[in-house]
């Protein structure tokens, strides 16, 4: 298996409550290697460019305003299989429906406030890497 990356972002939900560290712990025990990380606070307009593919959407709106109400972690991850890994690590984005010991059953507060975004394909995640990250602060 090729090494792959993907890109996550721990959700304001769970930096307010302090849950960085633990959340990194289950992505680390789950063999995904975090190769560039910052906390940033998004603006409204990197917010709206970043989930633009949802624009259409009835949850754009309230999605955009989720995601700019507090700080997040921009990260990247690396390992065999990384996006495909890193979606079970997650787990599904209803925590109700996501299996034991997954970030979102382990830390999400609703299905909006569900801790963490992961890229659902190797295309998006580069397209989601090069948002946040600039080649140079990738350090494998």
């Amino acid at each position: 298996m090729a090494t792959e990356r993907t890109f996550s972002i721990i959700k304001p939900d769970a930096t307010r409550r302090n849950l960085t560290g633990a959340v990194n712990a289950v992505i680390e025990q789950a063999g995904l290697r975090i190769v560039a990380q910052k906390r940033i606070h998004m603006t409204q307009a990197q917010a709206e460019a970043f989930y633009g593919v949802h624009a259409a959407r009835p949850f754009f709106r309230d999605l955009v305003t989720f995601m700019i109400s507090g700080p997040v972690v921009v990260q990247v991850l690396e390992a065999d299989n990384a996006v495909a890994r890193y979606r079970d690590v997650m787990g599904a984005t209803n925590p109700a429906n996501a299996e034991p010991g997954t970030i979102r059953k382990l830390f999400a507060e609703s299905i909006e406030a569900n801790s963490a975004h992961g890229s659902d394909s190797l295309e998006n995640a580069a397209i989601e890497i090069s948002y946040f990250f600039a080649g140079t602060e990738i350090v494998g």
